[in-house]
């Protein structure tokens, strides 16, 4: 089992910074091989939006939970310059979990992505799955570690933070960005960031955690 990471850094130092195109010493090509095959886990597949077919499941390994999908950018949370009501029709100023101060995330400023809401598919708190979990989500050659910060439709998978899309050089606007494919969201076991808006407590476990599912212990 994996333990919480904590840190007491003050939540200005989790505001965004520029991301590599590796945030570890894990390669996006080492994680990618070790979900090359699917155990399934959920009991069916996902859609990637509404109305396309369900093709998409959710996979295991001993020590995470894995899917292929597409990213749609997620603006919900507290709004910001580029995540508010006038960037983003749809847009929440709710998300599933809260900071340590009571306060919605922010999707402009925290890597963190969507898992879809418990249904008879799959229920993730089933998989060690819950608010601050920690995940690497991979697009091409970057890696991208965030925490499971909303929680989404319980039948559309493939979906992250206007953060997440930027650090993956993925174009992060809510109405126009995202990518239809190509995305691998693998989400560690019994992980849990707290205060779940720390990202460099994210990134420092994500390291550890992605080190260990590629050497496969």
């Amino acid at each position: 089992m994996f333990a919480p990471a904590t840190s007491p850094a003050p939540e200005a130092r989790f505001a965004a910074q520029s991301v590599a195109r590796r945030e570890g010493d894990v390669s996006a090509a080492d994680l990618l091989a070790k979900v090359r095959g699917c155990t399934r886990v959920s009991r069916g597949r996902y859609r990637t939006d509404e109305g396309t077919p369900a093709t998409i499941p959710v996979c295991g390994t001993r020590d995470a939970v894995f899917w292929k999908a597409d990213l749609d950018v997620d603006c919900d949370g507290r709004a910001g310059r580029r995540c508010n009501r006038r960037t983003d029709p749809q847009f929440s100023s709710l998300t599933a979990y809260q900071q340590s101060d009571g306060r919605h995330l922010s999707a402009e400023r925290l890597p963190y992505i969507v898992v879809p809401a418990v249904s008879r598919l799959w229920n993730h708190r089933d998989h060690g799955v819950r608010g601050g979990s920690v995940a690497a989500v991979v697009y091409r050659d970057r890696v991208q570690y965030a925490v499971v910060g909303d929680i989404g439709p319980r039948d559309v998978i493939g979906e992250a933070s206007y953060a997440t899309a930027r650090g993956l050089g993925i174009t992060p606007d809510p109405r126009r960005g995202g990518t239809p494919s190509g995305v691998t969201y693998i989400v560690f076991k019994n992980s849990q960031v707290k205060p779940i808006e720390d990202h460099a407590a994210a990134v420092a476990a994500g390291r550890r955690l992605a080190r260990l599912f590629v050497r496969g212990g």
